[in-house]
């Protein structure tokens, strides 16, 4: 007996330990996301040659998409680079497209205007890769079809009702009445 309550008291020491280290793998993983999350809430950004998460890249984009200005290209830079993650992506991608859309209005209505027409295509292809993913993201929809008002796709112009021929045959209600002697 006295050799089974050791065995059974190794056994709780043993999986004692395992909660131990598994909650201390845990408090690592929060503390660790803790830090993140405050630098995130500070815009105390790490360099770039820091290994990032992700989410941390796209909320120090967004933060430099909401300053403006001549951070609106690091924005795109780092939106860029997050086009390709699976859970960040599809966002990345419809926020670049909106800062290049942003960017195409604010050169539209200075001097040089015909400097956004490269702006608005950028961000209808933007907007279209977001919908090739997605066909039911409805605001990016929306933003594709005013972004179509600003500057409508060369097919779309050429777009014109076929020509009728002149000599073609007519309709049979038009044709002149002929009576095949009847009363």
């Amino acid at each position: 007996m006295g050799l089974s309550s050791r065995r059974l008291t190794r056994w709780v020491l043993a999986v004692l330990a395992l909660l131990a280290l598994a909650a201390a793998v845990d408090g690592a993983r929060l503390w660790r996301q803790q830090r993140w999350n405050e630098a995130i809430t500070t815009a105390a950004w790490p360099a770039d040659g820091q290994a990032v998460p992700v989410q941390v890249r796209f909320a120090q984009a967004h933060a430099l998409a909401e300053a403006g200005g001549a951070s609106d290209e690091g924005a795109l830079r780092i939106y860029r680079g997050l086009e390709n993650d699976s859970p960040l992506g599809q966002a990345a991608r419809y926020n670049s497209a909106n800062l290049l859309m942003r960017q195409a209005v604010l050169v539209q209505a200075g001097t040089e205007p015909g400097k956004a027409i490269a702006l608005i295509e950028l961000a209808k292809e933007g907007y279209r890769n977001v919908l090739r993913t997605d066909p039911q993201h409805w605001d990016a929809r929306y933003n594709l079809e005013r972004a179509q008002r600003l500057l409508p796709d060369p097919e779309e112009l050429d777009a014109e009702p076929p020509d009728t021929q002149r000599n073609a045959e007519r309709a049979a209600t038009t044709m002149r009445g002929y009576s095949p002697g009847l009363p």
